[in-house]
């Protein structure tokens, strides 16, 4: 697949062709995970400082083949991205394109319709609440978007995505799944692993039908600081993973 250089505002090469390796190597770890979804959902990566040039999964192309040298390199300001021979879908332009323009931060942003944190998006109110570590972890840091209107197709739905998820890194998507941002690949999927244990630990105490033990907002945040001197783990456990995918298939780096 062809790719248009973006000459300007862009990573060193070397750079590029790193975090291209990392997302693809994502997108095949999520459908290990069974978190893929046919040829849908998106994962994007920055790669300028603005977050306008970014990096994007091909349009219908499945998470298992996805490939480092497939991601497209797209241009948040180019108009004519939609009517070029490598269109992006329409649905992952408008929201990845409007999330990476308005929230230069969010340099990863992946998202799927993981089983437990789509179940806790259907719920009528799906506040995460703090019940155990892994829960707590997300305490202050999720935003949430109830106005779900069917597949994304207008630049107001990516606008008003990016203002819920201003100044978070989770965005519970209300009858739709979840989004995570982050600032690696490895950070950004920690999140993303951690908070599908942490909708399962949710939707099953639930279940239960029995009254939950919810945590005071101070030991919730004690706890939510508390992960950050673990921040580490998430380099440790990609690369474990990535270890994996090079044992069984390495083509994720072509």
């Amino acid at each position: 697949m062809s790719h248009t250089p973006l000459k300007n505002d862009v990573a060193e090469p070397q750079e590029v062709a790193l975090l291209r390796q990392e997302l693809a190597a994502a997108f095949r770890i999520c459908h290990r995970f069974g978190w893929s979804e046919s040829v849908g959902n998106h994962f994007s990566a920055a790669v300028s400082p603005s977050g306008r040039k970014f990096l994007l999964n091909p349009r219908w192309q499945h998470f298992a083949s996805i490939k480092a040298s497939d991601l497209l390199l797209l241009d948040a300001d180019d108009p004519d991205v939609m009517t070029g021979p490598n269109a992006p879908d329409p649905s992952a332009w408008v929201v990845h394109g409007t999330l990476h323009r308005m929230l230069p931060e969010a340099r990863v942003i992946l998202h799927c319709h993981s089983p437990y944190a789509l179940a806790l998006a259907c719920l009528k109110d799906p506040t995460m609440l703090p019940l155990d570590n892994n829960t707590a972890r997300f305490f202050g840091r999720i935003g949430y978007d109830l106005e779900f209107g069917g597949i994304a197709d207008a630049q107001e739905e990516g606008i008003r995505l990016a203002r819920m998820m201003k100044g978070k890194s989770v965005l519970v998507m209300g009858n739709h799944g979840v989004s995570i941002a982050g600032e690696t690949v490895a950070d950004a999927f920690e999140d993303l692993y951690f908070f599908e244990k942490a909708a399962q630990t949710m939707i099953l105490a639930l279940s239960t039908g029995k009254p939950l033990s919810i945590l005071s907002d101070e030991v919730a945040q004690a706890t939510a600081d508390g992960w950050g001197p673990y921040r580490g783990m998430a380099i440790r456990h990609f690369d474990h993973l990535k270890s994996e995918l090079e044992r069984d298939d390495p083509s994720y780096k072509m």
